[in-house]
């Protein structure tokens, strides 16, 4: 087995992991591998968001705009896009773009994106919004139980071999060569400038971002059954409940969506993107939480019935960032958009 923490980035340890050095675990799973030159990435999130079911034909040609614009030279190597319905109704298609090299991205976003959630592109009818980390590699982790990546990992060299830290409880830290050194606990509070429409979040140190994905395209009859009937469904109602009521267990802003193509057609492929006080706050929904407590029982059921055999891919990446390495802008967004919702408002 491999360490999920590459050589190049390994350092005298002054924290412990939550398992011993001849830890085993009960199934494989795999990491992704950078070049030892990427020291930086970027993940950015341009959102449009429109009350309702119809989408406005004015907010169909800013998606065509951002679309045409990730195209472009210095674009990302990798984009996607995802839909869902947040918990005011409103619809909200978010445009994912990921950069492993932050000049491309200064440039391309000085060019194309700056003017996003500036109000340029939006009339009233809709509304946009920009959530950009760009997180030093120390300060990420990625997990897969399949060699199909996603997210972030589409810009990485490939996958790792075995890795040791998984199927524990706490083994995200451990994955993150920052947790080697650090506790990542979280500084200050966030808080909100606003403008007329435009609102600016200023955040605190080490927010946390998780992006965890499902794929269940390739399942076939009883996998395909046990799957929508038996997992989506607790999964649903964790999803809801972080959506919902995630600020009293310090998960600021939750959307459970579903991965679309460039006609807005749904796919087999769905992820929780969740923005979190830090990691431990993360840490402890998912050990103790009843909402996590199920879904993590609904699928330990599934694949111990399927085993080996099972076709459902399930990956995440989880990201703790410094204050500068966030930026979070809102144009005529309702109040519980994104970061909006905790932070406290600054005049």
């Amino acid at each position: 087995m491999e360490s999920a923490i590459p050589p190049h980035l390994e350092c005298p340890r002054t924290r412990k992991r939550r398992v011993p050095d001849d830890y085993v675990p009960p199934y494989p799973a795999t990491v992704a591998r950078y070049k030892p030159s990427v020291k930086r990435l970027v993940m950015a999130y341009f959102g449009l968001q429109y009350r309702g079911t119809s989408i406005p034909d004015s907010a169909e040609g800013t998606l065509r705009v951002i679309a045409t614009a990730l195209a472009r030279e210095n674009g990302p190597g990798h984009w996607d896009r995802a839909r869902y319905v947040d918990e005011e109704g409103f619809t909200n298609i978010i445009s994912i773009g990921y950069w492993d090299a932050l000049d491309s991205f200064d440039n391309w976003y000085a060019q194309h994106g700056a003017t996003w959630a500036s109000g340029a592109l939006t009339s009233s009818g809709f509304g946009t919004f920009t959530e950009i980390v760009r997180p030093a590699i120390e300060r990420f982790e990625t997990l897969f139980s399949s060699d199909v990546r996603e997210g972030v990992a589409c810009l990485a060299e490939g996958l790792s071999g075995v890795v040791q830290e998984h199927a524990y409880w706490g083994g995200a830290r451990d994955r993150i060569p920052l947790s080697q050194t650090h506790d990542m606990e979280p500084v200050g509070e966030p808080r909100v400038v606003t403008q007329g429409l435009h609102q600016r979040v200023f955040p605190h140190e080490n927010i946390c971002l998780i992006r965890s994905g499902q794929d269940w395209t390739a399942t076939e009859l009883e996998e395909r059954r046990m799957y929508v009937e038996d997992v989506e469904p607790v999964l649903h109602t964790g999803m809801n409940f972080l959506r919902d009521d995630g600020l009293g267990v310090g998960c600021f802003a939750n959307r459970y969506m579903t991965l679309v193509d460039d006609t807005g057609r749904t796919s087999e492929r769905t992820f929780g993107m969740s923005w979190w006080k830090s990691l431990a706050a993360l840490e402890c929904w998912a050990e103790s939480h009843p909402t996590h407590i199920a879904i993590f029982g609904a699928a330990m059921k599934y694949l111990g019935a399927m085993g080996p055999a099972a076709k459902l891919k399930l990956y995440h990446e989880v990201t703790v960032a410094a204050a500068d390495e966030q930026h979070f802008e809102y144009y005529n967004c309702h109040c519980r958009t994104g970061m909006l919702r905790a932070a406290s408002e600054v005049k």
